[in-house]
């Protein structure tokens, strides 16, 4: 039994461990994915300069995938749209590993114009993306609760 509870531990505390990048290591790491890449506020501030080839990365955590105006998705990130997906920095991580295993794995088509593959720092990098963009607003449900428990009060 304590064995169970040990493997359900180390499985939890690996978890944990893998959603907390380091932010100054990802902005660095960022320079592998500037050449497709930029990261532009909203009041068009350049947080990092790079391409055009992929989509703006500024406040992709917490944004539906496959969202930016103007930019031509593949179809699986059109499929990850349509499905509302919302990109968290443990999917960030994962999907900048492998794009095509990625989205094969959560049933959209395997079709991306992403072939780079961050084979390490992933969750550096998705770190430094959020560090560096809007803050994330709770889940409607999350701000409901939180209201009514304010208004009973």
């Amino acid at each position: 039994m304590k064995f169970i509870y040990a493997i359900a531990l180390l499985s939890l505390f690996g978890q944990q461990a893998f959603a907390e990048g380091d932010a100054a290591k990802g902005e660095k790491a960022f320079k592998k994915c500037k050449a497709c890449h930029m990261i532009v506020s909203a009041d068009d501030e350049v947080i990092y300069k790079g391409g055009k080839t992929g989509p703006n990365l500024y406040g992709i955590i917490g944004r539906v995938a496959g969202t930016v105006d103007g930019f031509k998705y593949g179809n699986g990130l059109k499929d990850a749209a349509a499905a509302e997906f919302v990109w968290t920095e443990e999917e960030v991580a994962e999907y900048t590993a492998d794009a095509k295993k990625w989205l094969d794995g959560h049933g959209f088509a395997a079709k991306t114009k992403m072939s780079f593959k961050l084979k390490k720092g992933g969750e550096d990098v998705a770190a430094y993306l959020a560090s560096v963009g809007p803050a994330i607003e709770p889940a409607t449900e999350d701000a409901e609760e939180a209201e009514a428990t304010t208004s009973s009060d």
